[in-house]
């Protein structure tokens, strides 16, 4: 299937190029940026930045310069695609690099923040693998695991910088585990429900490099009403 481009859901003005034949952008890719603590002139990267959704959005909330790493060299093709789409070039930058090699590129210390939409399960040979590489790297931890996302954005983060990642709830012990091996402190924490009275089944971390202590959960975010719509919250997130 050729490539196709889309809206951004909500942001009428911004373009998506995506493939069936890879995946799409998920919701996540909205409420992440939008959980973001932002200001002007920080420096930001977007690690496993699939094709840029997360740049786009927060390039409408931010001045900042943008950096989007992306492995999989058809889907930064098609993040590549987006950006120039969009006329973002000046703000919003993507490489094709793994992130494990982030740091032979970049300074320590030198990010303000640092966001991610990782693979979500863990790879084993038992697992239920799709037989679309492409989508199972996207999914699986089969290139780059939690622990060496935390570990890289650790190296790269300023003191009190901050790491906001979106992931499933069943792995959070995991996560602030892995997070204060790498002395960093989870600040913010959103759990979010696909419907009223159902499970959580992710949430939202906001964790800072050599934070202190103190821990704030906020009210849940739950996406869509019983009749499948979103909710006002979320259509609000739509919004600029």
């Amino acid at each position: 299937m050729e490539n196709v481009i889309n809206d951004l859901v909500g942001y009428n003005k911004l373009k998506i190029v995506q493939n069936n034949n890879y995946f799409n952008f998920s919701l996540e890719s909205i409420l992440l940026p939008r959980f973001c603590v932002l200001r002007n002139d920080m420096k930001i990267m977007d690690l496993c930045t699939g094709n840029a959704p997360i740049p786009l959005v927060l390039s409408q909330y931010t001045n900042s310069k943008i950096i989007g790493i992306e492995l999989q060299k058809e889907i930064y093709n098609l993040a590549k695609e987006t950006v120039k789409i969009n006329a973002l070039e000046d703000q919003i930058e993507v490489i094709n690099m793994d992130v494990k090699e982030v740091l032979k590129s970049y300074e320590t210390d030198s990010f303000d923040l640092i966001t991610c939409n990782p693979p979500y399960f863990k790879y084993l040979q038992s697992s239920n693998i799709n037989q679309n590489e492409i989508k199972s790297i996207a999914r699986h931890e089969m290139k780059i695991t939690l622990e060496d996302i935390i570990s890289v954005s650790k190296k790269l983060l300023k003191n009190n910088g901050s790491l906001v990642l979106v992931h499933r709830t069943e792995r959070l012990s995991e996560i602030i585990e892995l997070l204060n091996k790498n002395n960093m402190e989870a600040k913010r924490i959103r759990f979010i429900y696909p419907k009223e009275g159902e499970e959580s089944n992710l949430v939202l971390i906001d964790a800072k490099k050599n934070g202190k202590i103190g821990l704030k959960v906020l009210p849940p975010l739950i996406c869509h009403k019983e009749d499948g719509n979103y909710t006002n919250e979320v259509l609000n997130m739509f919004e600029r």
